[in-house]
């Protein structure tokens, strides 16, 4: 029998705040943090808005000397992993049973660029010696692993926009099967720059809306357009029940089901018939019970929204789940988006208020689901699903019980 995981402690930053609390708020009461970008001149890009963060500052988060050492990214799922580990209030522990499950989808882009173009204009020699490590996806685990000296297993997920959701099962499995009996889980992703916004943007993935920056994402809507690049950060403690109920640990929730699936079709297009599948094996883990809301990938792209919601009627037939995209409001993290909504589900299971799709204006005949439109709705949810889903067509799914 496997062992039961539950998750003690969260911590998240995104365009709508620096820490979980304040971010969570601004979710649920419709805000949305997408606007002009401001970190790079976008005067001969297609697109110029997406969900930036613009006030974090990340010598808060690590040693002024050792910033210039580590990708944006890296300070973003630092920022989320402190605070998620300071909330798990963990006064002790035992250091090789304690791992790290890192994601994220693209890593260091931004010092990527900043150093070819350095080779381009000026050589080499001019390369930082940092950067090949500040890089690197899964130095974000390694870098918190030191922080808090954690010597359990040290995985990361690199699953496109999957990988958040992925390191979470990831964490899961590990957990259960006796590899740890703790993991803190963290997804990070800061793609903002000018490699970022023009690769998306010339696969025509991104919105164009730049005169409506807060109108552009618009999950589900017969109008939407394509996705709004987001970067930022969610972080997880997850550890075992028994453990959690023996240090009087506060509890979030357990997790109970998730599920992987590939889609075997396109590298880009998605599928209906791999989320479907990645959802049916979370849920049947889980012992089919009601589910009462789905955190959807819901990116605002004409074939995502449709395909999901299509899988999601032939999952659940005349007793579809509540629905739900917080995309409009915060943007696309792409490898975090999974960490980040599965806090967002867990803060809305404490909470008993589920946040809402902004933007829905219009209905669309082929998403015809209740979306929770526009205004966030109270509800006592005993179980919710999250789901993510990755270029690649690779495909996640979790699902959260109240405990």
């Amino acid at each position: 029998m496997l062992k039961r995981v539950v998750v003690t402690g969260i911590g998240m930053i995104n365009s709508l705040g620096l820490d979980k609390e304040s971010s969570f708020k601004a979710i649920v009461e419709g805000q949305c943090g997408i606007k002009s970008i401001s970190s790079f001149d976008t005067t001969e890009h297609t697109v110029k808005i997406a969900g930036e963060i613009t006030d974090f500052d990340p010598n808060t988060v690590m040693n002024p000397k050792d910033v210039k050492k580590a990708d944006r990214f890296i300070h973003l799922g630092l920022k989320a992993a402190q605070e998620a580990f300071l909330d798990a209030k963990i006064e002790s522990f035992d250091a090789d049973a304690f791992g790290v499950s890192s994601a994220s989808g693209i890593g260091g882009l931004i010092v990527i660029e900043k150093n070819s173009i350095l080779i381009a204009e000026k050589g080499p020699r001019k390369i930082s010696p940092f950067f090949i490590p500040s890089a690197l996806i899964n130095i974000l685990g390694g870098m918190v692993s030191i922080e808090y000296g954690l010597k359990g297993p040290n995985l990361s997920s690199v699953t496109a926009c999957a990988a958040g959701t992925h390191a979470i099962s990831e964490a899961c499995k590990t957990i259960m099967t006796g590899g740890a009996s703790k993991m803190l889980v963290v997804g990070a992703e800061a793609a903002i720059c000018e490699a970022g916004i023009g690769g998306f943007s010339a696969m025509k993935a991104l919105s164009t809306c730049n005169d409506e920056p807060t109108k552009a994402s618009r999950p589900f809507d017969a109008n939407r357009d394509g996705f709004i690049m987001g970067e930022g950060a969610g972080a997880l403690v997850l550890e075992l029940y028994e453990d959690a109920v023996a240090r009087g640990a506060r509890i979030y929730g357990e997790v109970v089901g998730f599920g992987e699936s590939g889609d075997a079709s396109h590298i880009t297009a998605p599928s209906l018939d791999g989320p479907l599948r990645a959802m049916k094996a979370a849920y049947t883990m889980a012992g089919k019970p009601k589910i009462d809301y789905i955190n959807a990938h819901g990116t605002s792209t004409p074939a995502n929204d449709k395909n999901e919601t299509a899988a999601i009627k032939e999952l659940f037939g005349e007793t579809v789940p509540q629905v739900s995209s917080i995309k409009g409001q915060i943007g696309h993290c792409l490898g975090a988006a999974g960490a980040i909504e599965a806090v967002v589900c867990l803060m809305s299971m404490r909470d008993d208020v589920l946040p809402p799709t902004i933007n829905y204006e219009t209905p669309d005949a082929e998403c015809d689901l209740d979306y929770i439109p526009n205004v966030a709705r109270k509800c006592r949810a005993e179980y919710m699903m999250s789901n993510s889903f990755g270029f690649g067509g690779t495909n996640g799914s979790v699902i959260f019980k109240r405990v």
